[in-house]
């Protein structure tokens, strides 16, 4: 509150004294281009009228203002009363003549070749100094009409970044359980063939949950760390599918660093599990790539497999995916499932850099 009032008094204060100098400087060039003028000027009493016009301009506008905030006539509740906003504006341009008059006339700084009567000047100065009232009022509704546009659009980002912030600890949220479930479902087929690779398998799931949870604190992570967390669930997946899992990564060592959404290559490479080679009897290849191309981290995900109804592409892992890329990198990111040939499904996820 006394910032905004500190703001307005800078604003009024300056406002009036830019329109003194632009006075000043229109009759200072009068002095210079017209003899007749200069003839006639006297400085005794254009510079206390001068004052007296800021002074009392100053305090009528403030004044009109208080009358504005107790009428509730700032924006946007104005509506229907432009009335009385015209009324008021036209009553402080009268005052403000009035007032001008008469203090002039007090202090003896009228022209006395101007018979004029204390009425008479009051009129006068209506019409002669009304247009600035005017031209405050105009700037004082322009101001805070400017004011309210741009309030309104910095809520509006605010709302926009609470909602984004919203919807990706939404994503987020379903990304975890998703994944534990499925691992959970890996070391239960362990438990009684195997103990101990079941005791192994917990302990890498473990590792994951724990990246997982350090992760959940940020929107994008380096891909070298998002890589550990895919070894680790290929590792799981290992142990149920044994020699039926294949791995190939080809991994361009200047993309290590490069940020990616965090769980996003997992949740790729687990829809690749599920809808690939869980699909295939003789179960089939995994293959994770990542390079630069044409200013772009493109990562890429291939599966033995065929792109086929069962490919959901409204499904979690796939809808998540593209509502990240959308969320984080608007436009400049794209989101590709498609039959890459050779019985390859190919996820192709193109991230600036």
């Amino acid at each position: 509150m006394k910032n905004k009032s500190g703001l307005y008094w800078r604003c009024q204060i300056g406002g009036w004294l830019f329109y003194g100098l632009v006075s000043l400087f229109f009759t200072l060039s009068q002095l210079n281009s017209n003899p007749q003028f200069a003839k006639n000027f006297e400085p005794t009493r254009f510079y206390p009228r001068l004052f007296i016009s800021l002074f009392t301009g100053l305090i009528i506008t403030h004044l009109l203002r208080l009358a504005i905030i107790q009428l509730k006539l700032r924006p946007p509740h104005i509506k229907q009363k432009w009335w009385l906003i015209l009324s008021c504006t036209v009553i402080g341009a009268y005052f403000y003549g009035l007032f001008n008059s008469a203090l002039v006339e007090i202090f003896e700084l009228y022209d006395p070749k101007r018979k004029f009567t204390l009425l008479q000047r009051s009129y006068y100065n209506l019409f002669s100094d009304s247009p600035i009232i005017f031209a405050w009022t105009s700037f004082y509704y322009l101001w805070h009409y400017i004011q309210m546009n741009t309030n309104s659009e910095i809520d509006k980002i605010k709302l926009e970044t609470t909602v984004k912030d919203l919807e990706l600890r939404t994503i987020k949220s379903h990304i975890n359980p998703h994944f534990i479930f499925n691992a959970l479902n890996s070391i239960r087929a362990l438990v009684d063939e195997n103990p101990e690779r079941a005791r192994t398998a917990i302990t890498e799931l473990s590792n994951i949950l724990r990246s997982s949870m350090q992760i959940e604190k940020i929107e994008i992570a380096p891909l070298e760390r998002e890589l550990s967390i895919v070894k680790d669930y290929l590792a799981l997946e290992y142990i149920r599918f044994e020699d039926r899992l294949r791995v190939e990564y080809h991994i361009n060592e200047d993309t290590l660093n490069l940020p990616v959404p965090p769980m996003m290559l997992q949740t790729l490479v687990e829809n690749a599990i599920k809808h690939g080679i869980g699909k295939q009897k003789q179960g089939g290849l995994v293959k994770i790539s990542s390079t630069i191309y044409n200013q772009k981290h493109l990562l890429i995900v291939e599966n033995t497999g065929e792109l086929s109804s069962d490919y959901n592409m409204e499904g979690f892992g796939i809808a998540s995916t593209q509502d990240r890329l959308k969320l984080l990198y608007g436009k400049h990111a794209n989101f590709e499932l498609t039959d890459a040939g050779n019985k390859l499904v190919q996820a192709r996820v193109s991230i600036p850099i």
